[in-house]
Parts: C-alpha cells; structure tokens; sequence
C-alpha cells in the first residue's frame, strides 16, 4: 500500500505530526522500533508553551503540576519564584509517548510498532524522519548533518512532597547547564546535563546534587544517560519531499536542554507543509525549514546567548536571571505567553537585553582567549 506520508518514530514529535496529519485525511504510516509503551531517557516536563501546541489536552497523563521555580546558583543564592500559570506539567515519558501514539492511532494513522524501515525505500510520497538523536533517518535522507550534542544524566529516587508542584534548577553545577529536581506521580526525578566534554562528570554531580538536597543518592532507580542534540545555524532539514523534526533535525534549546516545545512545533510546521504537497499546492517541504527559521531559530538563538553568558559570567548573568522582572518574562515564555525573548516589553526587555550584553561579552572574551592561544602555540 502507497501512503500519502510516512513517518519514522512515534516520540513525541512523530505521533504530534501523525495526528495532525491522519486528522486532515492523509493516509499516513507510522513506524517505530519499539513497542510502547517504552520509556525514554528524559526529565518529563512539558511546558505551558509546548502543551499549547497540541490539538488535544495531555491531562490524562500529567501526574503534577509546577507552578514554583527554585533555583540556585551551584548551591547557593537560592530564590523561589512562584508564577501564575503552569510553568510544566510533569509526567513520564512512557505513558507521555503511548497516549501520543493512540491519539494519532485514534485520528487514523496506521501504526506499526518493533518495526522500521529505511527511509529512502518507504513507499509514500512524503517521508518524515522523527526517530530522535540516534536514529538512522537524518543521515539516510542527507539532512541535519551539523548538530552538537549535550549530554545528560538522570535518575528516578522515591517520592518527596516537600517537591510538590516545583521545578528545581541548580545552575551552573555542570560547564553549560544545570542539575534539576522533577516532581512525578510516585517519585521525583533529579538529574544534571551539560556540555558534551562534561561526560566523565555526570555521575559525581549527580550524586552531589542529591547530597545537597537531603536525596539518598543510593536510592537511585533507572540510572540513564543520554545525548542532547542541538542544531547549528543554518543547518538543512528538508528536501524536496522528505525532512526530519524533533530530535532528528536537533530541536533541542541549547540553554535548557528541553526538546518538547519543538517537538511539537516542528510537527505542527511539517504537517502544515506537507498538506500543501499533498493538496498540489507546494512542491516541496521548503516552507517547513523557512517556518523553522522564522518561529523555531529565534529560540534557538536566545538560547545559545544565554547559555554562553552563563558559562563564561555565571554570577553575573544569574544575578539579572534571578531579579522578579526577569523572571516575568521567563514564565511568560514557558506559559506560552511570549514568542520569543526579544518580544518582551519594557523592564522585561531591558532585563533580557542585559543577559544579551553579557552574552556579547563572554563571546568577546572567548575571541580574545583564542587569539592568544592561537598566538603562543
């Protein structure tokens, strides 16, 4: 059987464009090697901003709510922060990915599950790579050939109240990211993350990041690590009529780490190109890499900025972070509220545009750092 599209991997991205998809009247095949529901390496955060962009509430399977953001500076200068609406809604991946799956299912798609393909022999007019960072699909259709990774740490410890409807951050424990505290259903989630280099130190941080919150680091349960992967400038994800999205293009904010909001924003922008192939309207999926750079990049850019300024100033930058006007346009971007941080408006612009001049200053720094190594070696 000829489909209209076929999508590679049912995570969160492949079942959010399968839906959309099947929902319109596409015939679309669904694959993934596993059976689900299948757990994934993955902190379980869904932000007010990523729920937004479903077509369908993910309440069935949200098992708290964080409306509180505590944070710290590796260890110190702990604020708390509480905001207006649901920063994230917190669940698992297993039960996260499965009800994705059956709401696509559900909308008409066919799904095959413990099985894949590869995607230059899929029998379909449109054929969408969405098996995340260690899939095949990218590298088979010639895109997203320029992606850096992260690399993460997490494990499962048993529940504590005292974290009820809270995000937990400890910035900067690791070069380029942070440790968390996640409330679930019967457990909490703690993990750190970072830069790619920062692999040999993950387990360490790990388990003083528990140490230091009164977590019994031996408790751990369902101790995993994973790859972040995050998109360079310019980096191709469509041609002619294939393209990749979520993980598999590397739409992963570089600064938090969290991939869900382009996941589904991605899906959304495939799905949307894709009907215009298939109406005869468009010939290829270009306008899904230009919607990619038009609504997706700007985050990404920020994100880099940001991440940037608190690597090379961490005091400095978690000082502007940590101030309430600051932290305004922060839940206003995790709610959904604000696009982009450049759209913000009055003392929350000047909030974020101290953390930009920050950025350009540590991006200063490390060319001057560069030129003199280049210069004495």
């Amino acid at each position: 059987m000829s489909y209209d599209v076929a999508i590679i991997g049912a995570g969160p991205a492949g079942s959010a464009a399968a839906y959309r998809l099947a929902d319109a009247g596409a015939r679309v095949l669904l694959l993934d090697k596993a059976t689900f529901p299948r757990d994934k390496p993955c902190g379980g955060g869904v932000t007010g901003r990523a729920a937004r962009l479903l077509p369908f509430s993910i309440e069935p399977v949200v098992e708290d709510v964080a409306d509180r953001l505590e944070c710290g500076l590796r260890y110190r200068q702990r604020i708390t922060r509480q905001a207006r609406a649901p920063l994230a809604y917190m669940t698992q991946r297993r039960r996260l990915d499965h009800f994705l799956l059956q709401q696509a299912a559900d909308a008409g798609a066919e799904v095959r599950q413990g099985e894949t393909a590869d995607a230059r022999e899929l029998d379909a007019r449109i054929v969408i790579g969405a098996d995340g960072c260690n899939g095949a699909s990218a590298k088979q259709l010639g895109l997203a050939d320029r992606v850096a990774h992260g690399v993460a740490l997490e494990a499962n410890y048993p529940y504590e109240r005292r974290y009820a409807g809270a995000m937990v951050l400890e910035i900067a424990v690791i070069r380029g990211g942070y440790g968390w505290i996640f409330p679930k259903g019967d457990h909490i989630n703690v993990g750190v993350g970072g830069n790619g280099e920062e692999a040999p130190k993950l387990r360490a941080e790990l388990r003083r990041m528990c140490e230091e919150y009164g977590i019994d680091p031996d408790a751990a349960q369902e101790t995993r690590g994973y790859r972040l992967p995050m998109r360079l400038p310019g980096t191709r994800l469509a041609r002619g009529t294939t393209a990749v999205i979520g993980d598999a293009a590397g739409l992963v904010d570089p600064l938090s780490g969290d991939g869900m909001y382009e996941a589904f924003y991605s899906a959304k922008l495939v799905a949307e190109a894709a009907l215009e192939v298939l109406a005869g309207r468009a010939e290829n999926l270009d306008p899904y890499q230009a919607g990619v750079e038009r609504r997706i990049a700007p985050l990404t850019r920020a994100g880099w900025s940001a991440k940037r300024a608190f690597e090379r100033f961490p005091r400095t930058t978690y000082a502007l972070a940590r101030l309430p006007v600051t932290f305004r346009a922060l839940a206003k971007l995790l709610e959904g509220d604000l696009p982009h941080p450049a759209a913000a408006r009055g003392g929350e612009l000047a909030a974020i545009r101290a953390i930009y001049a920050v950025s350009r200053a540590a991006a200063a720094a490390a060319g001057t750092t560069g030129s003199r190594s280049a210069a004495s070696s």
